[in-house]
């Protein structure tokens, strides 16, 4: 298992980021590896929604099951991925006082993955490291710049 962190602080509160977050849908928007989301629940927020997610990286096409595992608005967002790819994901939002009385949001990302034999396993997970580490960072600038 490979664990994988990104963080950025967005100019905004940590309400307003949630606000844009929370749609699962729209995160093809801002995650370049991320290619569809087609919602398995009727429900398309809080803890227990399950959708799959079209996941590509270079040539590598994967479609993700995952599972909303932890729900705080504002706060946390938990996943379980349960596809070929598996582990658990977390996006965590903290308050950051900036001069002015302003309040800006860390933004946490970090990932626990395991890879299948036929993708390297343990091996293929070190080395997808620095790619997945470089592609999650680009997203979080993209994300920042919705804000």
């Amino acid at each position: 298992m490979v664990t994988i962190r990104v963080s950025t602080v967005l100019p905004a509160p940590p309400a307003a980021v949630w606000e844009d977050l929370r749609h699962l849908d729209r995160h093809v928007e801002w995650m370049s590896d991320a290619g569809s989301i087609r919602f398995l629940t009727d429900a398309t927020e809080g803890a227990g929604v399950l959708f799959e997610c079209v996941t590509r990286l270079g040539p590598i096409r994967l479609t993700d099951r995952i599972e909303v595992a932890d729900w705080r608005e504002a706060q946390t967002m938990a996943i379980r991925h349960r596809g070929v790819v598996t582990g658990a994901g977390e996006f965590l939002l903290a308050p950051r006082p900036v001069d002015g009385g302003e309040v800006h949001t860390r933004f946490e990302w970090s990932e626990s993955l395991r890879f299948p034999w036929w993708m390297g396993g343990p091996i293929g997970a070190l080395a997808a490291r620095p790619v997945l580490r470089a592609v999650w960072k680009r997203n979080l600038r993209t994300f920042a710049a919705r804000f």
